[in-house]
């Protein structure tokens, strides 16, 4: 005769149940501590080693040097747009007249632009700073600027800077799906993350609407920078590439001041033919300086 199953009871049931519910609640609750400690992990490797790789600035692409080089008198040009619109001659012009006048010059292709690049810029220790570098207002034409690196945005790297809106993605313009957005540099990156001090600099930003707004000047000049000259509107790669050269020659070979060479170059190339942007300086103070009572 065969003996019939006999159900479990209701409290055997409910005991079931309940450590099935618990099983659940662990497998859940270890999910989650892994998951918290992965994170945790990787905030604070972004926070205390990845912001900090690369200590020093990188070897120059090509370096200009005098016959008798003086020490203190270093310019860089940092070429972010020898990536998309490169330009050998300005390059060549421009480090012919810093070099006639005593200066070293480092050059830097657009591959050496990155995040740990603007970091570590004031190590340089120039005198002179030339921004050949793509540089944008957000989506209505309104601050912060953002100067462009070559280095395409990820969000898991510099994550604290992105947090606290140092870096965020930018992309050229006419943006298309698909396009690649890269890391920006914003003024309270300088401010907040460039080591050291822009002592008695010059920085000329080539890039679009570096004055349209005054939040980078006043970056770079509360970072130890003297002057900032740059455009009020946007600007074309020749066109900035033609009045750069042009000031450079006023403002190093004539030693004008401040004002006189930008107000020569401006009548002598005019405003930009498709924008009308003009050359500026930042701040108006800085008008009867010249380049040897900054740099000195």
């Amino acid at each position: 005769m065969k003996a019939k199953n006999k159900r479990p009871s209701i409290k055997h049931q409910i005991r079931t149940e309940k450590e099935r519910e618990r099983r659940i609640a662990s497998t859940i609750f270890l999910a989650f501590i892994v998951i918290a400690l992965t994170l945790s992990a990787y905030f604070v490797y972004s926070i205390f080693f990845q912001s900090s790789e690369g200590d020093a600035l990188p070897e120059p692409t090509l370096q200009f040097k005098p016959a008798t080089p003086t020490p203190e008198l270093k310019a860089a040009i940092v070429d972010h747009l020898s990536l998309t619109f490169p330009n050998k001659t300005f390059m060549e012009t421009v480090a012919s007249v810093l070099v006639k006048a005593d200066y070293t010059v480092d050059y830097f292709g657009g591959e050496k632009v990155t995040v740990n690049f603007y970091r570590n810029l004031p190590m340089g220790m120039y005198k002179l700073i030339i921004l050949r570098v793509h540089s944008a207002l957000d989506v209505n034409n309104k601050p912060p600027l953002t100067l462009f690196t070559s280095e395409l945005l990820d969000f898991t790297k510099y994550v604290n800077e992105q947090l606290a809106d140092q870096v965020m993605g930018v992309t050229f313009l006419p943006y298309r799906p698909g396009d690649k957005v890269y890391f920006g540099i914003t003024p309270k990156f300088i401010r907040e993350c460039a080591k050291g001090k822009f002592s008695n600099s010059i920085i000329i930003a080539m890039g679009c609407d570096g004055l349209r707004y005054t939040d980078m000047a006043e970056a770079f000049i509360q970072k130890g920078a003297k002057v900032y000259i740059s455009w009020n509107a946007s600007v074309s790669a020749s066109h900035t590439d033609t009045a750069t050269t042009i000031l450079l020659q006023h403002l190093i070979t004539e030693k004008q001041t401040i004002r006189q060479a930008v107000e020569n170059t401006m009548k002598q190339v005019g405003p930009d033919p498709t924008y009308n942007s003009t050359l500026q300086y930042y701040p108006p103070s800085s008008a009867q300086q010249t380049i040897e009572n900054i740099t000195h």
